[in-house]
């Protein structure tokens, strides 16, 4: 983890560069090492007014920390950092890569051009196949930013754009992943709560209906925290307290009726367990009902 400072988040237009954008173009580029050889490869928490950093780590391994979210990096990714967001990153020290920091004026242009809202919420894409096409596209960028050559403005929004648009199709693939995924989640949820209405008598453990899902039992544990509010034990419980109150309530059975009709071996099994569950031994709540 970056070490933390209790002092202001400083804010910066390049890090540790106090002076104006050093340029009169919108766009700089630099290689990773440069900057970061400088500060013993870790550039401490701080954030940019107006200005979007886009880093490409081509190799070595990098801790990159944005609004407290750490990614830890051992093989080629790009690393998007919003406008105004608390960043901090360490590098080995065989690094390779590329920072390009847009200035917010391009960045609004060309999004408007693309439609695209990509480069306003932090991420953190894995180059995978991807990688060759972004090596060359990023030495395209650094050659066309350290040469003045006619249309040199225009070729680097070019390149900028191609970036932009490969940045907001890797979200939208992300976004559709994550849908894709809670939609999953939802269905496997409705799957188990129609099981657990077909057996919760049979007192089974969770690792059976995970069976029967597909899925480990943490996983079911997982979704049913995330989606329910409560551990998949908690439902299955809830779900024998539901089906106990209600004999208790409408129904003349006796307490060890109610018992062996849950599935129960002992009634003071039953007992403690519905005591445990609602603070009343099933007389007791019977009574107060």
């Amino acid at each position: 983890m970056i070490e933390q400072s209790h002092s202001p988040v400083p804010v910066f237009k390049l890090y540790g560069e106090t002076a104006a954008w050093p340029t009169p173009d919108l766009i700089h580029w630099e290689s990773i090492e440069s900057r970061s050889r400088l500060h013993e490869w870790e550039i401490k928490p701080h954030q940019h007014g107006d200005l979007v950093q886009l880093l490409y780590v081509r190799s070595g391994r990098a801790e990159l920390e944005v609004e407290g979210q750490v990614n830890r990096i051992d093989r080629a990714a790009l690393q998007v950092v919003p406008a105004l967001c608390v960043h901090g990153f360490r590098f080995s020290d065989d690094v390779d890569g590329h920072v390009l920091t847009l200035a917010q004026p391009l960045v609004e242009q060309v999004a408007g051009l693309l439609d695209s809202q990509a480069l306003l919420a932090p991420a953190c894409f894995a180059a995978g196949e991807s990688q060759p096409y972004l090596d060359t596209l990023f030495e395209a960028i650094s050659r066309e930013y350290a040469q003045q050559q006619p249309g040199r403005e225009l070729m680097l929004q070019s390149l900028i754009s191609v970036l932009l648009v490969w940045i907001g199709r890797r979200s939208l693939e992300q976004h559709q992943s994550d849908a894709h995924q809670q939609d999953r989640g939802r269905l496997h949820l409705q799957e188990f709560t129609r099981l657990l209405e077909q057996h919760f008598r049979e007192h089974l453990p969770i690792e059976h209906y995970a069976q029967r899902l597909g899925i480990s039992a943490a996983h079911l544990n997982a979704l049913c925290r995330r989606l329910a509010g409560q551990s998949a034990l908690q439902m299955i419980n809830q779900r024998l307290l539901l089906e106990a109150k209600r004999c208790l309530v409408y129904t003349a059975m006796t307490i060890n009726q109610v018992s062996d009709s849950l599935g129960f071996s002992e009634p003071a099994y039953f007992s403690r367990f519905f005591k445990r569950g609602t603070g009343q031994p099933p007389k007791a709540f019977r009574i107060s009902r």
